[in-house]
This record gives C-alpha cells, structure tokens and sequence, in this order.
C-alpha cells in the first residue's frame, strides 16, 4: 500500500457524485468524491456514512434539521436515517463506508454512480 495524496487523486476527476475508491481497510472503503448542486433523499439499510470535508462546504438535510459542514469537520449520518446531501459549490469530501455501499441507498435515480470505482 502506497501512501495517498487527496490533492492528486482529486485532480483525476471532475465529475459530481460519483465517488472514487482510493483506498480499503478491512471491508471499508475510502471514497473521494466532488459534490455541488442537489442529491437525492435516501438512506442506507445496514451501515452508517461518514462525511469528512476536505475543501469547501456542504449540508446534509435530515427531515428535522439541516447539518452545515465545513472544511475541516464530519458527520457520521446513522444507519437507516433518511438524508440529503447538498452544496451550493463545489465541496470535495471523503467517504467511509463498507465495500459495496450504493451512492444512492435505497433510491434510485439517475445520480446513481458505478460502484467500486478506483482512482
């Protein structure tokens, strides 16, 4: 395993919503990911999500309030506990969730990205 530079791996892509694999720990995943505009309300069945802001900022609506994340902070949204995340521009975020988690939970939409994607 060679060390990873979030500056360079962001720089392979430009694509939102569409996580990026960079790393796996155990059945973990590491995911990078570039978000701006609207995501879709979903939750995850069987696994928390944690969000780790790298650059800009974001929020995640909850159906009883809005979380502001900014660079430098995380939220771990439970498992079960439907969301949607949003940024007005473009936030760069990393991912950790299990191997095999769906972008999108249990919605289906057309910003359901291509799983177990690497860069």
């Amino acid at each position: 395993m060679a060390k990873v530079n979030f500056t360079e791996k962001l720089s392979h892509f430009s694509d939102h919503w569409s996580p990026k694999v960079i790393a796996e720990m155990n059945d973990y995943q590491f995911k990078l990911v570039k978000i701006k505009g609207d995501f879709v309300w979903h939750n995850h069945a069987d696994t928390d999500e944690a969000f780790i802001i790298l650059e800009g900022s974001m929020f995640i609506e909850l159906e009883d309030e809005v979380i502001e994340l900014n660079e430098g902070e995380m939220y771990v949204v439970p498992k079960g506990v439907n969301h949607k995340p949003y940024a007005l521009e473009e936030c760069k975020v990393m991912l950790v969730e299990p191997k095999g988690v769906l972008n999108t939970g249990n919605a289906t939409s057309n910003l359901t990205a291509s799983n177990d994607v690497w860069v």
